[in-house]
Formats: structure tokens, C-alpha cells, sequence
């Protein structure tokens, strides 16, 4: 949990610097929430809950024999969110008329899917959103950016790849390749990319339509060095594919001016998203030096408050997976030692008369902002010292009689062995510095 604070304490800070404000919502949503917004495959990790009391009791004789889909909406009404995004713009078209838009709020909280667990992938897991609602500007996207480069670079983690797209490209590849009407499973495809290669993804492709040809093209465009240029050949006279480049180009031009370096941001038109409710510029980051999965990712979602009743308001929001990210952290040593301090000091305790001076200086330390803790009983100094070791506490202050008597008090280094004499205010000074 130390290390857990560690990156949920710095992602805050980032977000309130931002001018992001605090929010939570329930675990539990209603079903008719929920369904509908992750696709198929996240419908299917949809975690339901059983109706309190007789459960069963709207469920029919000819149900049971329908199977699952005629069942499942008469036995479970709620279920555990599957991410933070739905719920925010549940919350904000219940609270239209309290918010001062654009609202832009940070929420960090459990989410629930009913995965198979394995390495970067788990039932439950925390994620980190800030969402910006009620506008269309691209400044948003672009700050958004700057926070993924401030979190990653106060983390002190530089080995990562930021890649940008936008669905509205995506539609425009799925149209010059002759599949719009086959848009998802277009997208699906394209995102194996770089799990099965050019040769693998070509014929599951053409399994659906799409000509070797144009996969060749569209291979050659994205491989390209500059593939915003190339893949706006590609193009040709799409509208809404063109309309997504001059989106990300802006993205771009914005961060620019925001003075956020560019070296590990790149354009990926093979990059799709699997949520369903992304319209607009989408991104995603991965660590680039170990094997994980994405670690941060998000895009802008067009009238999800439309389902909700409130049509025409934009979003845009970016989602920091916290176990990936403390899993990565953890296996390129990158935590702090501090990260795991529960106490700066340890005071001793010998017998009545020194416990008594050292609860004193335990009050001034704690005054002066220093986590300090006192052993709770009188005993040896070797099971106080093994104390310290064991919970990782980095200085230990011994307060015996002949300390008492010179008013001076010996602080110990556990990791070095150094020991200093020092009075109250320079023992306070000291480690204050540190």
C-alpha cells in the first residue's frame, strides 16, 4: 500500500494541477448502464448481480429453456462497473443543472471484469480518469497528454511509447479498404497488428473483404516515416478520415505550444481502442522496455451523455491502470526507498524514566511534521532495533540515562551505522533536511 500511495498520491497531484476536481461513483450501476457502451467482449466481463430475495422469481418455465439472454435481465438488475467513464456521464447528466461546464473531474476507484487472471490482468483493479465534459477543443486532449508526461516523468519511468490516433481514421481505413459496413471488426483486426504481424493480419483482412492490395497499400502507408502525410494519400476523398488527421495534427501543434516533448509521442493509425463510445482522437500508452500491456489510455467520446438523456456533450478523458503501472514500476526497481517508510524515527524505550522524556520529544517531533513512533514497552535494545529493521524505519533515537543527562540524544543511521549527538533542535533540524 505504501507503493500504491506512492503512484496514487503523485497521479493527484498531477490532476489537480491541472485544474481537475474530485469525484466518485457507486461500484454497483444499473445493468441498462452498463450494456451496450464495451462492445461485445465487454458485455461478456460485465460482472451481474443476483436481484436481492427470490431472484427467480420473474423467471418462467419457457425462459429457462430460451437460455442465458432471456434470463439474465430477470435475475440481475445491477452489476459492479466495468469502468469509470459510464458512470461519470451517468453522474453528470443526473447533476446538469450543479455543474459548471466544462467539467473537469478526477475519479480514482475500483473497476470489476470478469477476466481470466494472469499476468497485467486481474478481476479488480484500480484506474486513475480525468475527464474533461462539455467541449470540443482539442487544448483538452493536448493537456491531457501533458498529463501523461508529468505523471510518467515525476514516476522517474522514461521507457514508454505514447501512440495517437483517432477512430475517425479508422473509419476512413475501413472505407478506402471497401469494409465501412464492417467498421468493428475492421478495427479489431488492425489493433493485432502488433501481436500477429502484416501476413496474419492481411488474411484475416481478406476474410471479410478487404483486397491483398489495399493491404499492401495500407501497410506501406503506415510503415512510412512520415505517415501522417502518407496515410492522408491514402485516404484519397474521405471526408471523415481526413477529418480525424487534422484532428490529431492539432493535438499535435498544441502540445507544442504547451512545451510538452514530442520524442515519445508518435502517430499510429493501426491503433484502435476497444471501447465502443470513442469518436474522436484516441491514444494509448505502453512501457517499452518490458513486456506488459497498456498502461494508460483514453480518447475523446462524443454524446455518451446522449444515452443518458443529454445529447451534443463532448468528452475527452484519460485512464491510468494502476496495478499495470505499479507492476512495471516494481519490475524496473524504480520505487523509492522512501516509498515504503511508515515512520522517519524510531524513539527507545529502557525504563519508566526514560519513556517519560522520550513520549517529550516524541510530542516535538510529531509537532515539527516528522513521522516518529515510540517502542510501547521497555525492553531490550536488540528487539527494539530488530523492530526498526523489519518495519524499515530509517533512524532510531536512543534515549537512556546518560543521554538524559547531557541533554543530547544519540541518532542512529540503520542503513549506514552512523550515529550523531544531538540536542532536540538540531535532532528536528536534521532530520527536517532530510
Amino acid at each position: 500500500m505504501y507503493k500504491r500511495n506512492y503512484i496514487l498520491d503523485h497521479i493527484k497531484s498531477v490532476f489537480q494541477k491541472y485544474g481537475f476536481m474530485p469525484l466518485e461513483t457507486p461500484a454497483m450501476e444499473n445493468l441498462n448502464v452498463l450494456t451496450g457502451k464495451y462492445g461485445d467482449e465487454g458485455d461478456q466481463l460485465l460482472y451481474r448481480l443476483l436481484n436481492s430475495g427470490d431472484f427467480l422469481k420473474k423467471v418462467k418455465p419457457e425462459d429457462l429453456a430460451e437460455g442465458t439472454k432471456a434470463m439474465s435481465p430477470k435475475i440481475a438488475e445491477k452489476g459492479l462497473k466495468y469502468d469509470l467513464t459510464v458512470p461519470f456521464a451517468r453522474h453528470v447528466v443526473m447533476n446538469q443543472h450543479e455543474i459548471a461546464f466544462p467539467f473537469k473531474r478526477y475519479q480514482v476507484q475500483p473497476v470489476w471484469r470478469a477476466d481470466r487472471p494472469q499476468k497485467g490482468r486481474y478481476r479488480e483493479f484500480y484506474q486513475c480518469d480525468a475527464d474533461v465534459i462539455g467541449t470540443d477543443s482539442l487544448i483538452c486532449e493536448a493537456e491531457l497528454m501533458g498529463i501523461v508526461h508529468n505523471v510518467f516523468e515525476g514516476l522517474n519511468f522514461k521507457d514508454y511509447q505514447v501512440s495517437l490516433s483517432s477512430r475517425k481514421v479508422l473509419e476512413g481505413l475501413a472505407e478506402q479498404c471497401g469494409v465501412k459496413d464492417k467498421f468493428m471488426a475492421f478495427c479489431t483486426v488492425l489493433d493485432k497488428l502488433d501481436k500477429i504481424g502484416e501476413e496474419k493480419v492481411t488474411e484475416e483482412l481478406k476474410a471479410f473483404g478487404v483486397e491483398r492490395a489495399s493491404c499492401e497499400k495500407l501497410f506501406n502507408a503506415m510503415n512510412a516515416e512520415n505517415a501522417i502525410e502518407t496515410i492522408k494519400d491514402f485516404l484519397g476523398d474521405s471526408v471523415i478520415g481526413k477529418e480525424g488527421l487534422d484532428e490529431v495534427s492539432s493535438t499535435f501543434n498544441y502540445m507544442k505550444r504547451l512545451d510538452i516533448p514530442l520524442d515519445k509521442f508518435t502517430f499510429d493509425p493501426s491503433l484502435a481502442r476497444g471501447l465502443s463510445y470513442y469518436t474522436g482522437v484516441i491514444y494509448e500508452v505502453k512501457p517499452t522496455s518490458i513486456q506488459m500491456g497498456t498502461i494508460t489510455a483514453g480518447g475523446r467520446y462524443d454524446d455518451l451523455t446522449g444515452i443518458f438523456g443529454l445529447k451534443g456533450m463532448s468528452g475527452v478523458g484519460v485512464s491510468f491502470g494502476i496495478d499495470r503501472i505499479y507492476d512495471t514500476l516494481e519490475e524496473l526497481d524504480l520505487f523509492p526507498k522512501t516509498s515504503k517508510e511508515s515512520s522517519t524515527v524510531l524513539i527507545t524505550n529502557f525504563d519508566t524514566v526514560s519513556e517519560a522524556v522520550a513520549l517529550n520529544i516524541l510530542s516535538q517531533l510529531r509537532a515539527s511534521e516528522i513521522k516518529a513512533e515510540i517502542y510501547p514497552e521497555s525492553t531490550k535494545l536488540k528487539k527494539q532495533m530488530n523492530y526498526a529493521n523489519k518495519k524499515g524505519i530509517p533512524y532510531v533515537l536512543m534515549v537512556g540515562s546518560q543521554e538524559i543527562e547531557k541533554n543530547e540524544f544519540v541518532l542512529k543511521n540503520m542503513d549506514s551505522g552512523d550515529q550523531q549527538n544531538l540536542s532536540i533542535s538540531q535532532l528536528i533540524e536534521t532530520l527536517n533536511r532530510r
